[in-house]
This record gives C-alpha cells, sequence and structure tokens, in this order.
C-alpha cells in the first residue's frame, strides 16, 4: 500500500462527514476542491432539534448516493482515490458509525489509507480549502480561530495544522444554542439562528439589555443570557400577551447584539494578550451576518488580518474534512482499522 502511495504525484481524498444530521462528501484533489456534495435532513424541523435515531437512519439511506455525487461531480474514478477521510468525532454516535463504518469498507475494498478526523478541528481547516489552483487565501500560522457552532464555542491557537490549543471555550451552552433556544422560546422555527439573523436587521440592537457574564480569562457561558432572556419574556409578557409579536425584530437584534459582543470580547482580549494579528472565524454560526460585521470592524481598528470562510464551508460538510485529510496524508498519519467513533471531545 506504501509504494502505491509513495508512487503518486496527485493527492486525492475523499471525505465523509456524517456527525450530526448532515450527509455530506467532497473529492480534494492536491488540496483544491473538487466536488462538495451536502445532503440535508428536513425531517428534524417538525421536532424543533436533531433527532439521534432518525439522523442515523437517515446517513444509512444518503451515504452511497451522495458519495457516487460527488465522485461524479469531481470526475474521477473510486481507484483514484489515494485515502478515505472521515469525521470519527464529536458528534452523535449513530451518525458518527454510519460515516465511520462506510469508510473501513471502502479502505478495505479500494487497499487504500483512512484518516480519522476530528470534527471541531476540520471547522478550523475549512479555511485552507483552496477553491482553485492560485487560491492562497488562507491564514499563516499561529493564528487565532474563534470557533461557533450549536454545541461549541472556542477560542483556538492555531500553531499548525496538528498543533491545536483551546484557550477559551464555554463552561455551559454554545453560542448556537443560546441562538437556537432563544429562538424557540419566541416561536420562532428550527434552526433558530438565521432566523433571529434575518430579523435582527430589522430591529434595534440596544432596544433591550440582556446579561453579559463576567467569567475568567477567554471563557464563556451564555446560560446567564438565555436565563435573562426568558425572564424578560415572562415579564413584558404579563403585561403585554403581544409583546413577542410586537418586539419581535428588537428582540432579535438585541440578542444577536449581545451574544456577538460577547464572542468579540474575549477574543478581542486572547489577541491582545497572545499578541497575534491573524484571527479567524468558522462553524455555523460564522455565517451570522452581525458576527461577520463585528470581524469586519474590528479588522478595520486593531489592524488584524481576518478569515472569513464561504458560506459552503460554514456549516457541517466533507470539504473541510478532505482538507483535514489532506494534510494527514501528507504526514504519513493514518487511522487503524479497529478506530471507534466518540461521541464528546476527548480531553
Amino acid at each position: 500500500m506504501n509504494d502505491k502511495m509513495n508512487n503518486r504525484m496527485d493527492v486525492t481524498i475523499l471525505g465523509i462527514e456524517s456527525s450530526c444530521d448532515d450527509t455530506s462528501a467532497a473529492v480534494l484533489k492536491n488540496g483544491v476542491l473538487l466536488s462538495n456534495i451536502i445532503a440535508n435532513q428536513k425531517i428534524h424541523e417538525a421536532y424543533g432539534g436533531v433527532v439521534p435515531e432518525l439522523a442515523s437512519r437517515a446517513h444509512q439511506q444518503n451515504i452511497i448516493p451522495v458519495i457516487h455525487a460527488a465522485l461524479k461531480q469531481a470526475g474521477i474514478n473510486k481507484e483514484d482515490l489515494s485515502a478515505i477521510a472521515f469525521t470519527r468525532g464529536p458528534g452523535l454516535l449513530g451518525s458518527l458509525l454510519v460515516g465511520t463504518s462506510f469508510a473501513k469498507g471502502f479502505s478495505t475494498a479500494l487497499n487504500i489509507p483512512m484518516v480519522e478526523i476530528n470534527h471541531l478541528q476540520a471547522h478550523v481547516l475549512a479555511h485552507f480549502i483552496k477553491q482553485n489552483e492560485s487560491d492562497a487565501n488562507h491564514p499563516s500560522f499561529p493564528f487565532l480561530c474563534l470557533l461557533v457552532s450549536g454545541g461549541n464555542s472556542q477560542i483556538i491557537l492555531v500553531r499548525a495544522y496538528n498543533d491545536m490549543e483551546v484557550v477559551g471555550q464555554t463552561i455551559d451552552d454554545a453560542a448556537g444554542e443560546a441562538f437556537d433556544k432563544c429562538a424557540k422560546v419566541m416561536g420562532l422555527p428550527y434552526p433558530g439562528g438565521p432566523v433571529v439573523d434575518r430579523l435582527a436587521k430589522e430591529g434595534n440592537p440596544k432596544a433591550f439589555k440582556l446579561n453579559k457574564p463576567q467569567i475568567p480569562d477567554y471563557n464563556y457561558s451564555f446560560s446567564g443570557l438565555k436565563t435573562s432572556f426568558l425572564y424578560l419574556l415572562r415579564d413584558e409578557l404579563k403585561k403585554n400577551p403581544h409583546f413577542i409579536e410586537e418586539n419581535k425584530a428588537d428582540l432579535c437584534a438585541s440578542l444577536q447584539y449581545t451574544i456577538i459582543e460577547i464572542l468579540m470580547d474575549k477574543l478581542r482580549k486572547a489577541a491582545k494578550d497572545l499578541k497575534i494579528k491573524e484571527v479567524a472565524v468558522a462553524g455555523g454560526v460564522s455565517a451570522n451576518s452581525g458576527l461577520r460585521a463585528a470581524f469586519e470592524e474590528h479588522a478595520q481598528k486593531y489592524h488584524w488580518k481576518i478569515y472569513i470562510p464561504p458560506f459552503a464551508f460554514t456549516t457541517d460538510n466533507a470539504a473541510m474534512v478532505a482538507m483535514s485529510g489532506h494534510f494527514k496524508y501528507l504526514n504519513n498519519d493514518f487511522c487503524p482499522m479497529d478506530a471507534v467513533p466518540f461521541s464528546k471531545v476527548v480531553v
């Protein structure tokens, strides 16, 4: 197998992502994106959140058609692949098992190596995906990355593709979770984050003052913010049963403004203390227009060189998995066949 790998001039990686409710497959050739196919699962909208059992069943239905589509769009045969990169965790175990099992079978059938990928690190490395051969727009090491999603809020010091240190993180809820849960109590559809973002554009961000917890170091907390938002609604609804409907845009704008303030306060402190000027953002919440605007403002005010991912790479996708696999492949960092998925971050 190693002779076969070393003789190849081109490195072609198939990435598989199945950590939550999106089944995705992507192909990268020498770091250049050839395809990135994502199958969404709309069924969870009716439940207001992802149902793990339904998610794993949908992955089983989607994974073969999605991989077939990714190979076809990339214009390659499966025999052209150098390796298979798959998300090992963190995520939903049932969902991860589908991707892991397929990767093992494909690896065995094609006699090519597997590369295990940490889902969170893959979000960070999405900034290195090349859209074309001449694409050189990526951070230089070391840089800071604000990783914000439905399940995670972290500030990561990235020294190399395989050397990342979490210098700050949420001690309770994630920023994306705060968006979704506050949206839910307002009666907004799931996922709530994008709806809040849309409505916030029409509202006054300083209409309502919400709690901003004071947490040591570079860590975050969003549970207090959620509680203060809930109490605000409870108290105002006693006075006016139509309060939410009449103030929906202002509520969304105030919520979004406060979450972004909390995120940027700690990121700004970390960048100053660590003397780092290259700052990136990643994860599902990086699609938020207010957060993107805050990054642009900080770039101007603090002379940061910022990196904001294309919208296609903000949510869970296999392109970021394949990119991580590319780095690991070049370092001969392969995965044994007995690897099993993990649901939580291994500290």
